[in-house]
């Protein structure tokens, strides 16, 4: 395990507590979050303790301090992509991945976990993958998570009506767990 930093960045501050990095700055130059700009340049530095701080002073969950990592949720009823993308995601890239196997789990974890980036299975037995891009999509709490598509039966046409219905990528199956980690980073790298 990975040593906590002492001193965060902006985006390192947004992301524990799933918020966009132009929030942490509004938080960082209006005094309610204290720490210090680096001499020379407008980059900001919060030292953990103040965040700490700052966070209980105003409900935020702690919950985001744990790792710091790129939260990822899979959700899909295949067990066997779900145990390879499991441990790739996890041991090999090093994301804090939790699983749903059933639109209603993905719903109760997306509460609890708050993830970056949702993987979707557009085919689940119990609710359509657009409905829950939907649910995502009106909760103001989720409205930093990045949802991707994963489908065996995708065609170009359909991927691109995807993307323009407000998913953020899609992943054809089967894929290599190679285009799995780009994706996410890609995903990430447009909030942070």
């Amino acid at each position: 395990m990975a040593r906590q930093k002492d001193i965060l960045t902006t985006g390192e501050v947004a992301k524990i507590c799933n918020v966009a990095p132009r929030t942490v700055s509004k938080w960082f130059d209006s005094g309610q979050l204290k720490g210090y700009r680096i001499p020379g340049s407008k980059d900001r530095r919060i030292p953990m303790a103040n965040l700490i701080r700052f966070m209980k002073q105003h409900n935020i969950p702690l919950d985001g301090l744990q790792s710091g990592k790129t939260r990822v949720l899979i959700v899909d009823t295949g067990s066997e992509v779900v145990d390879v993308l499991t441990k790739v995601l996890s041991e090999q890239a090093g994301y804090d991945v939790q699983i749903a196997n059933s639109g209603f789990a993905a719903g109760v974890e997306c509460e609890k976990f708050r993830p970056h980036v949702m993987l979707l299975d557009m085919h689940l037995g119990d609710v359509k993958g657009e409905d829950i891009l939907k649910l995502v999509r009106s909760n103001s709490d989720l409205q930093l998570t990045k949802v991707i598509a994963m489908s065996g039966k995708l065609t170009d046409g359909q991927a691109q009506h995807l993307m323009q219905n407000g998913f953020d990528g899609y992943l054809k199956k089967p894929f290599h767990v190679r285009q799995v980690v780009e994706t996410v980073e890609d995903a990430v790298a447009i909030v942070y």
